[in-house]
């Protein structure tokens, strides 16, 4: 495992709540892990064996429903924690979206870290916290939300989150970038069908809010436009 102090994620990832000795007794317990597009980093209903901070890339968490239909149910960035601390089982599948980077450790080692270091633990629960604010705002967004409302605020929370991706300050939203989930993909965490998808981009391009420079390039010409649209 390499040194922590070379991370470009040690700012904001939970182990950030170690001091630099604490730290350095996780780097041990840890590895770098290279996972490529498409490669499944964890899969739903197997024993809870690792947990990992994510480095670099876009990974998706899913699930299979009774249909044997694969649903998304959230998407991870650099510096978020993917894998089920003090469980048993593992809730959802984890896959690379792009080629991406994670440290890895195993849940009994890392488990045992967090026991005896509060801080540790603590950035845990303010995690887990902040991952339930998301998921309830997420549930306002298919509940409540149009088709058009739904997208607008999908683009807004790509656009910081990829800001955020490789920085350590706080960063302004990205005006362009590049989606990390294909047209059926959004379709599928929106809760719409790839057709509604693809007409709501057109329209927002035609609306001028947003042009698509590239087959998954997006930038945001009228950000304000874009929140007033997403309702936030």
């Amino acid at each position: 495992m390499s040194d922590c102090t070379q991370c470009a994620v040690r700012s904001r990832a939970v182990c950030a709540a170690l001091a630099p000795d604490e730290r350095a007794m996780l780097s041990q317990l840890g590895r770098m892990q290279t996972v490529k597009r498409g490669q499944a980093l964890l899969w739903e209903g197997d024993d809870a064996l690792l947990v990992a901070n994510v480095v670099e890339g876009v990974l998706k968490l899913s699930t299979a429903t009774s249909s044997g239909r694969e649903q998304i149910v959230g998407v991870v960035y650099p510096s978020d924690f993917i894998g089920r601390p003090f469980g048993r089982l593992s809730q959802h599948s984890v896959t690379a979206l792009v080629d991406s980077r994670v440290c890895i450790f195993s849940r009994q080692s890392f488990d045992a870290m967090a026991r005896e270091f509060p801080g540790l633990g603590h950035a845990l629960l303010t995690r887990t916290l902040d991952e339930l604010d998301r998921a309830r705002r997420w549930m306002l967004l298919l509940g409540r939300k149009s088709a058009g409302e739904r997208i607008a605020s999908f683009l807004l929370e790509l656009s910081q989150r990829l800001a955020e991706a490789n920085c350590t300050a706080d960063p302004a939203p990205l005006r362009e970038f590049e989606l990390p989930l294909d047209r059926q993909q959004i379709a599928d965490v929106l809760g719409l069908t790839i057709e509604t998808v693809s007409r709501q981009f057109t329209q927002l391009r035609a609306s001028g809010l947003i042009d698509l420079p590239g087959r998954r390039s997006v930038a945001i010409v009228d950000r304000a436009a874009l929140e007033a649209m997403a309702g936030d």
